[in-house]
């Protein structure tokens, strides 16, 4: 029997389903359009090479192409010789009764000097480094800024620094309320009259919107500010420290220190109005001592963050430790900021029904803000993850309240107050923090979380109280050594080669592709 033929489906379909489906083709397309528009996005300019008539045209050519070759195995031999490094320490590690052997260390032609930093970096823990960049800021400063953060001040001193201040000889130490714009003016004014008790307190506010040296940057004239750019509380540290200066008689230098976080080198940033200080979101940017020098008479030092004591309880690690999120389950360390906020307050701020637990409230909080996996299961991880980097950023707004009676610290007594009080114009600073006050528009005390302190914060400042890393901590870094070193020398062949540029006709090819035996002597990275 003749098995039947089976027709195919038809492909036809209505003309309203076919021009619906163009209708929205095109609507995709312009959407696309619209956005790359709004990036900005532009092609790439080709490289017009060298021209014909250009003298030695075939010889200019060869050339690059050597250059080529030369630096790719440059950064070939450079990533074996660190390969070969990381294995050595790792089986020193694994079996320490192994001597090292006594080979010379590869000399590299780019980057010496920073090739013996990162080496010392890899022998030494960097907050054991921390510590001693810390105390040369101590020890080299007059006058030493504590910048504090104005939702929380008590919980941003460290007692153990400022007995090093006292202890370190003719000191003074100087607060410095920064975001203040952050809490509602009530208690800033609160915070300022228990903190001038002790010590000179200024109330400032950082600009977080300042130009790179070197770069411009167009404004438009009838442009109202933004928020971002005005700078409080500039004006009144100035005149204070100038006062002082003028009183010393000699040139002084300033020290800023902070928990991480806090603002230092925005504060510097603000004074010096410009960007010369690296600034971020992330915690621990500034890791090594920097000097600017803001005139003459005036320098001002910024410093690595201090070092928060792992035997501080679990929120104070959340909150000043840069790595906690890292070492710490982020849900734990989400869940213990969360047990000190006003949990009525967190639900109005965050928009979400009631909670029980931190978990529960994780959970709303991955689903109001979309952080799902696949299936729709809410991501709990990220959801504390978002809590702790909105509570640690700049944006969140919460207040801590002031003890109800002052009690001075322990390392502090009436002469220490007296001598930090001397040779400043406070009744000046007075006027000035209160314009200050009434200048800055912070958050009503409605729409803000109320937010528990658990007191000043203990750090370290000796080395030998530093605990040794984890070992995953440890295994983490020499897995990132190569690729960092790698992007570290990139940059340091980038930098040699804008030094380099000659007037001859060279296209921008050759001129990235600069050899290592070009290179000036002294002019390393």
């Amino acid at each position: 029997m003749k098995r039947p033929k089976l027709k195919k489906s038809s492909k036809r379909m209505t003309c309203h389903k076919r021009y619906k489906i163009q209708k929205k083709v095109r609507e995709h397309y312009r959407k696309l359009r619209k956005e790359a528009k709004k990036r900005g996005h532009k092609k790439p300019r080709k490289d017009p090479g060298i021209p014909n008539s250009a003298p030695f045209k075939e010889a200019l050519l060869r050339e690059a192409e050597l250059r080529k070759q030369r630096l790719e195995e440059l950064k070939q031999q450079q990533k074996l010789d660190r390969q070969k490094e990381v294995e050595k320490k790792r089986k020193l590690e694994a079996d320490p009764n192994v001597k090292p052997s006594n080979e010379g260390p590869v000399k590299e032609e780019f980057g010496q000097h920073k090739a013996k930093n990162k080496a010392k970096l890899g022998k030494q823990n960097p907050k054991k480094l921390y510590c001693q960049e810390l105390k040369k800021v101590i020890e080299i400063s007059d006058v030493v800024l504590e910048v504090l953060d104005a939702r929380d001040p008590l919980g941003c001193r460290c007692p153990q620094v400022e007995e090093a201040i006292i202890q370190g000889g003719q000191k003074k130490l100087i607060l410095v309320l920064n975001k203040s714009d952050l809490v509602p003016r009530e208690n800033l004014e609160s915070w300022l009259n228990y903190l001038e008790k002790e010590l000179p307190t200024v109330v400032f506010r950082a600009s977080t919107n300042l130009k790179d040296r070197g770069k411009m940057i167009k404004v438009k004239k009838k442009a109202a500010p933004f928020k971002s750019e005005v700078c409080f509380g500039k004006e009144s540290l100035w005149k204070l420290l100038r006062g002082f200066q003028e009183i010393y008689g000699k040139a002084i230098r300033v020290g800023v220190i902070g928990f991480p976080n806090v603002g230092k080198s925005s504060i510097i940033n603000s004074l010096k109005q410009e960007r010369t200080c690296n600034v971020g979101v992330s915690m621990g940017l500034t890791r090594n001592m920097q000097i600017v020098p803001l005139d003459k008479q005036l320098t001002v030092i910024d410093s690595p963050s201090l070092i928060v004591s792992p035997l501080n309880s679990a929120t104070v690690l959340a909150l000043r430790s840069p790595a906690s999120i890292e070492v710490i389950n982020p849900v734990e360390a989400a869940s213990a900021i969360l047990s000190q906020a006003d949990a009525r307050q967190v639900v109005l701020k965050f928009t979400v029904p009631d909670y029980k637990n931190s978990l529960e409230f994780f959970t709303l909080l991955a689903q109001r803000r979309g952080l799902h996996y696949k299936g729709g299961i809410p991501n709990v991880e990220g959801a504390a993850k978002l809590l702790w980097s909105e509570w640690t950023g700049a944006t969140l707004g919460f207040y801590c309240q002031p003890p109800t009676s002052w009690t001075p610290s322990p390392h502090f007594n009436q002469s220490i107050v007296a001598n930090m009080k001397s040779g400043f114009n406070l009744e000046e600073l007075e006027k000035n923090n209160a314009h200050s006050i009434q200048a800055i528009r912070g958050p009503r005390l409605a729409n803000s979380i109320l937010f528990k302190s658990l007191g000043l914060t203990n750090g370290i400042i000796e080395e030998n109280d530093i605990p040794e890393e984890l070992p995953k901590q440890k295994e983490r870094k020499e897995e990132q050594e190569v690729d960092e070193d790698i992007e570290s020398d990139q940059e340091c062949v980038d930098g040699e080669e804008a030094k380099k540029k000659d007037t001859g006709i060279f296209t921008s090819e050759e001129i990235r592709e600069v050899p290592p035996e070009e290179s000036r002597p002294g002019s390393h990275c």
